[in-house]
C-alpha cells in the first residue's frame, strides 16, 4: 500500500505540475520572507502593507533584470543557428593530432560504401533541417509568465494573511504540547529556511561578480550576461555548475581566437565554482543546515525530472525544510540524521530530543 501511494504521489505530482509547481515556490518564498514581515509589523507596518512591499520588490528586481537582459540574451539567441558551426570550426584546431585516424576512416567508408548511393549528375538532394526549438520557447513565454504573476499574487496573500495559518493551526490541535510543538516548527523552518536562501544568495552574488570580471579579463562577451547566469545557476546544485561551464566553454570557443583559450576559460568558471562549493558555502552556511550530497544530488535530479527547472530551484530548499521537520519528531530523527551531512550527528540533541 506504501508502495503504491508513492507511486501515485508522483504521478500526480507530475501531472498537476502547471498548478503545483506555482503553489510550492510561493509557499517557500512564503516561509522565507515572513521573518522580514514581522520584522515590519513590529515597526508598525500592517501586514498587507508589508506583503506588497515585499511582492512589488521582487517584481522590480525581475524586470529590471529581465530588460537589463534582455538585449545580450537576443543577440545570442539570434545567433544560436550559427553558433554550432563555428564550434566546429573551431574543434578542427584540436584534431590536428587525429588527422590520419580520420582520412583512414574516410578511405574506408569510400571502399565500403555501396556504388548505387552515388549521386547522379543533375540529380537534386533536398535536406530537412531540424527546428531549432526557439518558436516552441517563444510559444511558452505567456504561460511562464503567467505562472510568475500566479505565484507572486498567492505570495501576497499568504504574507498578508499574516499568522492566520499558524493562528488555526493551534486551535485545531488538542494539546498543548501539540500546538507549542508545531508552532516551534513552523518558526524553526521559517528561520533556517530564510538564514539558507539569504545566505545562498550573498554567495552566489559575490560567485557572480567573481565570474563576471574573470569573463572581462579574458575579454568575452558581455561579462554582466555571465555573471548573472553564474548567480541563478548557482541556486542549482552542482548540475548549475556543471551547465554554467558547458556554456561558458561553447561561448568562448566561439568569441575567442584560440580553441586552448576556450578550455582555459571554462577551467577558471570550474574552479569559481569548486572555491565556492568547497570552502565558501560549507563556512558560512553552516553545520546545521548542511544536508548529505548524494540526497542533495539525487533530488535536484528527481525534481529536474519531475518539475524541470522550477524543480532544480526547489529541491534543496525542500530538504531543508524535510530536515528540521524531522529534527522535531522523535519517530523521524533517523530520517533527519540520513539527510544531515556527515559528522553532524554529533551535534547538539534537538528540541525533540530534549
Amino acid at each position: 500500500m506504501i508502495g503504491i501511494f508513492l507511486i501515485m504521489l508522483v504521478g500526480s505530482a507530475a501531472y498537476a505540475r502547471s498548478f503545483l509547481m506555482p503553489v510550492v515556490l510561493a509557499v517557500l518564498l512564503q516561509l522565507v520572507f515572513a521573518p522580514v514581515r514581522r520584522k515590519l509589523a513590529r515597526w508598525g507596518i500592517a501586514p498587507g502593507i508589508a506583503a506588497g512591499l515585499i511582492v512589488t520588490t521582487l517584481l522590480s528586481l525581475l524586470l529590471a533584470g529581465a530588460i537589463s537582459l534582455s538585449g545580450p540574451v537576443k543577440t545570442w539567441v539570434d545567433r544560436a543557428p550559427m553558433i554550432g558551426f563555428e564550434i566546429r570550426e573551431k574543434m578542427d584546431d584540436l584534431r590536428e593530432v587525429t588527422e590520419g585516424v580520420q582520412k583512414a576512416a574516410q578511405q574506408v567508408d569510400e571502399i565500403t560504401s555501396p556504388r548505387e548511393q552515388e549521386e547522379e549528375p543533375g540529380v537534386q538532394r533536398v535536406r530537412v533541417e531540424e527546428d531549432t526549438g526557439l518558436l516552441a520557447y517563444a510559444l511558452s513565454l505567456p504561460w511562464v509568465i503567467a505562472q510568475i504573476v500566479f505565484t507572486l499574487i498567492l505570495m501576497f496573500f499568504l504574507l498578508a494573511s499574516g499568522d492566520m495559518f499558524y493562528e488555526k493551526l493551534v486551535y485545531v490541535l488538542p494539546t498543548f504540547r501539540d500546538k507549542r510543538q508545531a508552532i516551534q516548527i513552523a518558526y524553526d523552518i521559517e528561520r533556517k529556511l530564510s538564514r539558507y536562501l539569504f545566505t545562498i544568495t550573498l554567495i552566489n552574488a559575490c560567485l557572480g561578480m567573481s565570474i563576471g570580471l574573470a569573463m572581462y579579463w579574458f575579454g568575452m562577451p558581455n561579462p554582466i550576461l555571465f555573471g548573472v547566469l553564474g548567480f541563478l545557476l548557482n541556486f542549482i546544485p552542482y548540475l548549475g555548475a556543471i551547465i554554467g561551464v558547458g556554456v561558458a566553454t561553447m561561448v568562448a570557443f566561439v568569441s575567442l581566437d584560440l580553441a586552448q583559450e576556450a578550455l582555459l576559460v571554462g577551467g577558471v568558471y570550474f574552479a569559481l565554482t569548486s572555491i565556492e562549493g568547497q570552502f565558501a558555502t560549507p563556512y558560512f552556511v553552516g553545520r546545521n543546515l548542511r544536508l548529505n550530497t548524494v540526497v542533495v544530488f539525487l533530488s535536484v535530479t528527481f525534481f529536474a525530472w519531475l518539475w524541470s527547472v522550477v524543480g532544480m530551484l526547489v529541491a534543496t530548499p525542500l530538504l531543508v525544510a524535510l530536515r528540521t521537520f524531522c529534527e522535531h519528531i522523535p519517530a523521524l530523527q533517523g530520517v533527519g540524521h540520513f539527510l544531515s551531512a556527515r559528522g553532524d550527528e554529533t551535534e547538539e540533541k534537538t528540541p525533540a530530543e530534549l
